[in-house]
């Protein structure tokens, strides 16, 4: 279960976690929010905005010269900042590559933990160990994330 989000998101994202790796664009979707793969600036890795005139509606765009697996990160990310800190978006947040914001550190730290909630949920990897995945490289091909995202996620040094 994640912290710190209510019964109905946690449920949302439970549900999009039945089929792995997390389909970010369905997810996000479900939420109301629209994902984007688009050329972005140098420097950033994405950003949520505030998607036209209506002020309840945003949108992810997440760098289309990222690997597929920094993008899915990425966009879990947005997508967190969204469900956590949505009343902090204004009009709009931009992330760095080492995902550093305007917003504060602890803030970024938040939202790269429910990222990791939602793209790599523990019991679903102790569940894979348990088939026999048995390195790291094949967990984060499984889930669809970087090999030092899986690190990260299990607690080992990178």
């Amino acid at each position: 279960m994640i912290k710190n989000l209510p019964d109905g998101h946690q449920k949302t994202i439970q549900e999009h976690q039945e089929n792995l790796p997390v389909n970010m664009g369905e997810l996000s979707k479900a939420f109301g929010v629209t994902a984007y793969i688009a050329h972005l600036n140098d420097g950033v890795s994405g950003q949520i905005i505030k998607d036209g005139d209506e002020s309840d509606k945003y949108a992810i765009f997440v760098s289309d010269s990222d690997s597929k697996n920094r993008q899915r990160f990425t966009a879990a990310h947005e997508l967190s900042h969204f469900l956590l800190h949505k009343d902090e978006i204004g009009d709009g947040i931009v992330d760095s590559p080492l995902y550093r914001s305007s917003l504060s550190n602890q803030t970024e730290v938040e939202a790269n933990k429910l990222a990791a909630d939602i793209l790599m949920p523990y019991e679903k990897i102790n569940t894979e160990i348990d088939k026999g995945i048995k390195t790291i490289s094949k967990l984060a091909e499984y889930f669809g994330v970087s090999t030092q995202a899986m690190k990260v996620r299990l607690g080992i040094p990178t």
